[in-house]
């Protein structure tokens, strides 16, 4: 069984999900201690714990120590099977980081999703930017694979609700390489006026076409079950995004993301500070 620190690095969940992740892709146990030992509340949220239940199902999984708060887990995986799964994570935890514990040993056997919790919170990819970053750069690596938002879920209720398809897929290297497309984006609030949506993406704009950049910003107005607002801006395989929250003007919003997308944008890099640490488990394998 391999021994793995979670107080590794930053000591965060990034280490858990890529984990589990391989050790359902390579049939090799794993027992993982010290688990976000560098966090202000270390151990398993519950957004962890539903991500590694979530792997527990499609690779038909003995698990011991899943609970909140738990600081060591061993995980032993069966066979990776397909199917139909839902997983709810029950608080507006992140749906996307429930993807990237699963959306790597998926490819084996394929099946599909539905999640419900957070689309857009805080510290974690906001919807958007999974289904038109990471999934461009994946599919461009011959994984098959597809996202659809059904309701939105902000902080702090969450009921958020996305379904995800995988097909059966193999994995293939690629060299990527920078292009020259126009920034594209969502500017969307659930419960709230119609002006700051707009608000939000006249402001992106300003600062974008400023810049010399071509811009299209969908306007998404909603009433889902949480209350909130906010932003993703992508071009190619770089983006940006910003969240709203009370007494913060839609505008600073709007400026936010665009301003954290100019930053990537004036990089060398091909690939944003994020999606290179989504993409290296894919790129490891194939």
């Amino acid at each position: 069984m391999i021994q793995i620190d979670g107080s590794y690095g930053e000591g965060g969940g990034q280490i858990l999900r890529t984990s589990i992740a391989l050790s359902c892709l390579t049939g090799e146990s794993i027992c993982i201690k010290k688990i976000r030992a560098n966090r202000p509340k270390p151990g398993l949220a519950m957004q962890h714990l539903k991500g590694i239940e979530a792997a527990k199902l499609i690779s038909n999984a003995e698990v011991e120590g899943l609970k909140p708060g738990s600081t060591t887990v061993t995980f032993k995986p069966g066979n990776i099977r397909g199917g139909k799964f839902r997983i709810n994570i029950g608080t507006a935890g992140s749906v996307t980081m429930i993807l990237q514990t699963i959306s790597l040993p998926s490819l084996v056997s394929g099946g599909s999703f539905e999640i419900r919790g957070g689309t857009d919170v805080s510290w974690s990819p906001p919807f958007d930017y999974m289904k038109n970053v990471t999934l461009r750069a994946l599919k461009d690596m011959k994984a098959e694979m597809s996202a659809e938002l059904i309701s939105r879920g902000y902080y702090p209720k969450g009921g958020g609700l996305i379904r995800v398809k995988v097909e059966p897929s193999k994995l293939s290297g690629i060299v990527f390489e920078k292009t020259n497309g126009k920034v594209v984006g969502v500017s969307h609030s659930s419960n709230l006026p119609s002006h700051v949506v707009e608000r939000q993406s006249n402001s992106a704009k300003k600062i974008l076409i400023s810049e010399g950049y071509s811009v299209e910003i969908k306007n998404e107005f909603r009433n889902d079950l949480s209350t909130g607002c906010g932003i993703t801006l992508w071009r190619d395989y770089k983006g940006g995004s910003s969240l709203g929250e009370r007494g913060k003007r839609a505008e600073k919003v709007g400026e936010e993301a665009a301003n954290n997308l100019l930053k990537e944008l004036q990089s060398n890099c091909v690939f944003d500070e994020f999606l290179a640490d989504q993409i290296m488990p894919f790129a490891a394998v194939a």
